[in-house]
C-alpha cells in the first residue's frame, strides 16, 4: 500500500523469509560462514538455537542457498514426525523405494546403502531440521542413530538442528547424553541491540529499493528496540505498521508517534509504550483515522496523477554490500566496472585485486588464529570484477589502504573471494573500530570474524 509513497520496489518488512533481505550484521553473517564451514568440513551434529522470531528460518534458507552444489540438502519442517516417519521422510527425499510397513532396521539399511552410493559419487547429504525443540524424544533418538551412519572413515550424513532455547533444556537431560555428546558445534542467535536494529532497519529499506535519507528517527528506533526485545520478526511487524502510520499521515519520517501507534496495534506488545499508560480507545481511533487518511492520500494521488516526491537527498552510497548482496549486479547509480570514479590527481590509485591478494598472503599465513578482523565482502571467485569494483569504491570512500586485505578461499566447498579489514586482539576491538569506518562501508554492516575461520 505504501510502496510507491516511499519509492520501494517491494515490501521491506514482510515476516516470511526472503533471502535477499538476509541481514549479515549482529553476527548473523559470521554464524552463516561458520555453519558453512562446519557442514562441509566437520563430522557430527550442529545445533542452532534462538528465541521465537530471532531469524532461525531465514538463516536456514540462506544456508540452503549458499551450500555448494555437491551437497544434497534435505529440509524437514515438521517437528512432530515419529521415529519411523522421519526415516521414511528421508528415504522419500532420497528417492529410496521402501516397502510399506518395513521395519526400522530395513529402512536404516536402505538409507545407508543410498548414502554410501552418494558418497562414492562425490556427494554429501545434509539434513536441516527446523523446530527441533518440538520433536518427540523417540524422534530425537532416531536422530542419534542417523548420526551413526558412516563409511569406514567418514560420516555419511550431516545433521543440523534449528530450535528454540527449549532444545538446550531437552538435551541437558541425562537420557539425552548420547545425543548431546554428538553435537560438535553450538550456535546461538542473540537478539539485536539498538545499534544493530538501526542498521537492520536501514538495510531492509535499501534492499527493498529505498534511496532517500534515513526514515526511522532515533526516538523511533529506541521504542522499537524496547518493544521488540531485539527479535527480528517483531521488528519487522512494528516497522511495517509504523511505515503505514506515517504514510496514512502523509509523511515520510517515522518518529515516536508512529511507533507508539504500531506498538499499541501489535498483540505481542503486552505493555504500554514507554511513557504512556494503556489507552485502547486511542489505538482504535488511530486505526479509523489512519484508514480515512490513507483513502484521502490515495484519492489526492490519483487526482494529480503524479507520484509524491521524496525529500531531496544526497545520492545513496554505492558500495557493494557484503554476503547478502555481493552477487548482485551493480545498480544504475554505480559507475561502470571498466570506468572507476575519477580520483583527484594527488590521490593514489586503488589496489588491484591480484596485487592485493599477493600483498595480503603474508598476513593470512602468519596471523595467529585467535586474531579478529572485519569482513567487508564475500562473493564468488567467478566474479572478480565485483571485488575490483568494491576495492575502487572502498578506496574512494577513504578506507585505510594498509588495513585492507583480500583472500581467496574454497573452505565452503565453493571458491570465493573475501575482502577484509584490520587486525584486532578481540571481537570488541573489531566492533569498536568498525564505527570508525567510512559511512559508506558502515552502511552495509561489516561483521567481526576470527582468523581461524579462514583456515
Amino acid at each position: 500500500m505504501y510502496l510507491e509513497h516511499y519509492g520501494l520496489g517491494e515490501a521491506p518488512f514482510r515476516i516470511t523469509p526472503h533471502t535477499d533481505f538476509f541481514f549479515a550484521g549482529a553476527n548473523r553473517g559470521a554464524t552463516l560462514e561458520a555453519l558453512l564451514y562446519a557442514i562441509t568440513h566437520d563430522e557430527g551434529i550442529v545445533k542452532v538455537s534462538g528465541e521465537v522470531g530471532s531469524g532461525k528460518t531465514m538463516l536456514c534458507r540462506v544456508l540452503m542457498e549458499r551450500l555448494p552444489e555437491h551437497v544434497v540438502t534435505i529440509y524437514l519442517a515438521n517437528p512432530s514426525l515419529s521415529r519411523e516417519d522421519i526415516l521414511y521422510a528421508l528415504a522419500d527425499e532420497l528417492a529410496i523405494t521402501v516397502p510399506e510397513h518395513s521395519r526400522v532396521n530395513t529402512v536404516m539399511r536402505a538409507l545407508q546403502e543410498k548414502l554410501v552410493a552418494l558418497y562414492a559419487a562425490g556427494q554429501q547429504v545434509v539434513v536441516l531440521i527446523d523446530e527441533a525443540h518440538a520433536m518427540p524424544n523417540e524422534t530425537l533418538e532416531a536422530i542419534r542413530l542417523l548420526s551413526n551412519l558412516e563409511s569406514n572413515r567418514h560420516k555419511l550424513l550431516q545433521l543440523v538442528l534449528f530450535g528454540q532455547p527449549e532444545i538446550n533444556a531437552t538435551l541437558a537431560r541425562s537420557d539425552m547424553r548420547q545425543l548431546r555428546e554428538r553435537i560438535t558445534h553450538n550456535f546461538g542467535l542473540e537478539p539485536l541491540v539498538r545499534d544493530d536494529i538501526a542498521q537492520y532497519l536501514d538495510f531492509r529499506m535499501r534492499a527493498a529499493g529505498y534511496r532517500g535519507p534515513g526514515i526511522f528517527a532515533p526516538a523511533a528506533i529506541k521504542l522499537i528496540t524496547a518493544a521488540s526485545q531485539g527479535l527480528t520478526r517483531r521488528i519487522n511487524i512494528l516497522a511495517d505498521k509504523a511505515l503505514l502510520a506515517a504514510f496514512a499521515a502523509g509523511g515520510h519520517q517515522v518518529g515516536a508517534k508512529e511507533v507508539r501507534a504500531a506498538i499499541r496495534d501489535s498483540e505481542f506488545a503486552n505493555h504500554p509504550a514507554p511513557g504512556e499508560g494503556p489507552r485502547p480507545w486511542h489505538a482504535l481511533a488511530w486505526a479509523v483515522g489512519g484508514a480515512i487518511a490513507m483513502l484521502a492520500s490515495v484519492a489526492v494521488w490519483h487526482m494529480v496523477d503524479q507520484p509524491v516526491e521524496l525529500p531531496a537527498a544526497e545520492p545513496p552510497a554505492t558500495i557493494l554490500p557484503p554476503v547478502a548482496q555481493a552477487e548482485a549486479s551493480p545498480t544504475a547509480e554505480q559507475p561502470p566496472l571498466s570506468q572507476p570514479p575519477t580520483q583527484p590527481p594527488t590521490q593514489p590509485s586503488p589496489p588491484r585485486l591480484e596485487k592485493l591478494l599477493a600483498e595480503s598472503q603474508p598476513w593470512l599465513d602468519a596471523a595467529p588464529p585467535h586474531r579478529w578482523f572485519l569482513q567487508l565482502l564475500t562473493t564468488s571467485a567467478a566474479r572478480p570484477e565485483l571485488v575490483e569494483a568494491f576495492l575502487v569504491r572502498a578506496h574512494g570512500a577513504g578506507v585505510e589502504p594498509a588495513k585492507l586485505r583480500v583472500y581467496r578461499s574454497s573452505l565452503s566447498g565453493t571458491a570465493r573471494y573475501g575482502v577484509i579489514y584490520g587486525d584486532y586482539a578481540s571481537r570488541n576491538d573489531a566492533i569498536d573500530d568498525s564505527r570508525n569506518l567510512p559511512p559508506a562501508l558502515r552502511a552495509h554492516n561489516p561483521y567481526a570474524r576470527q582468523v581461524v575461520q579462514l583456515r
